[in-house]
């Protein structure tokens, strides 16, 4: 598969040439979150939106139901590498394959799919830039239904340091060898907006890149150059170690993905991210920008 660089994306026209090749496995990951009455959103399922239509030969995956951990106190936390694995393999991802993770809306879920499976030691794996959108707005095919690709047998392994729990963080705070980074928008990093996961603001010291600043107009990320930019006015590129974080732990992995491609060697998402940390009222925030 020719093109292919390994830094994190493929491009629509790069997918379209190599649709049907027989080690390439395509999935729609999306996730809508809805206005809630009780706390931020709901989550609700894309796969409703896949079946009316999907790019040609693409299975769907399920973040919430089938890639997350039910025993865990926050959503979408990463599950146990033994499951992750089983799951994975009965959707058909295996070793030798390539893997290219897309969505109907932000990137942020195909990110998130990119980061787990980087963090189980399964470099093969990209996110089509641009997303659906892009291919549509290309005039490119596309199908009703559903696909399956083959089960398979797949067995992870964890990358060392690539998530950052509740602890790493409270010892990142004051650390000038860690930059910790918020990718949820300018107002509520400040404390501004009306939405927020139970307190308002920021954890303490950290510095903020919104997930939506990485990002063109049509939905690509922008490019090096750009995010280089913008990663270091907070001064991420000159400190050994990033932990990305927001809400849920998944617009983090759009910071994450920005950070890998410049090159950074050390980056951390935080899963819990604000959803764990706001519960605690010992643990420090701020506001302001």
């Amino acid at each position: 598969m020719a093109g292919w660089d390994g830094r994190g994306l493929v491009s629509s026209a790069w997918l379209a040439d190599n649709l049907g090749d027989p080690d390439l496995r395509v999935y729609d990951v999306t996730v809508h979150l809805r206005p809630a009455a009780n706390g931020p959103y709901r989550i609700e399922s894309g796969r409703a939106d896949y079946e009316v239509a999907h790019i040609p030969d693409a299975a769907f995956l399920d973040l919430a139901r089938d890639l997350s951990d039910p025993d865990a106190k926050t959503t979408f936390t990463m599950p146990p590498l033994d499951r992750l694995s089983r799951a994975l393999g009965a959707a058909g991802v295996k070793r030798g394959a390539r893997v290219v993770a897309y969505t109907t809306t932000t990137p942020m879920w195909a990110t998130r799919l990119w980061w787990m499976l980087r963090s189980s030691g399964f470099d093969d794996v990209a996110v089509l830039d641009g997303g659906f959108a892009k291919w549509m707005a290309e005039g490119r095919s596309v199908e009703a239904g559903a696909r399956a690709y083959p089960p398979a047998d797949l067995s992870l392994v964890a990358r060392p340091g690539a998530w950052a729990n509740k602890q790493a963080v409270v010892e990142a705070i004051g650390d000038g060898a860690v930059c910790t980074i918020n990718a949820l928008s300018p107002s509520v990093h400040s404390g501004e907006s009306a939405m927020n996961y139970g307190r308002k603001g920021h954890i303490k010291g950290s510095r903020n890149v919104p997930y939506a600043a990485l990002l063109n107009a049509d939905g690509t990320y922008r490019d090096d150059a750009e995010l280089r930019s913008l990663f270091a006015a907070v001064g991420a590129l000159e400190r050994p170690r990033v932990i990305c974080y927001c809400g849920g732990g998944i617009s983090a992995t759009m910071d994450a993905l920005a950070l890998t491609r410049l090159g950074h060697p050390s980056v951390a998402v935080y899963d819990g991210s604000m959803s764990e940390w706001s519960r605690d009222p010992d643990l420090p925030m701020e506001l302001g920008a």
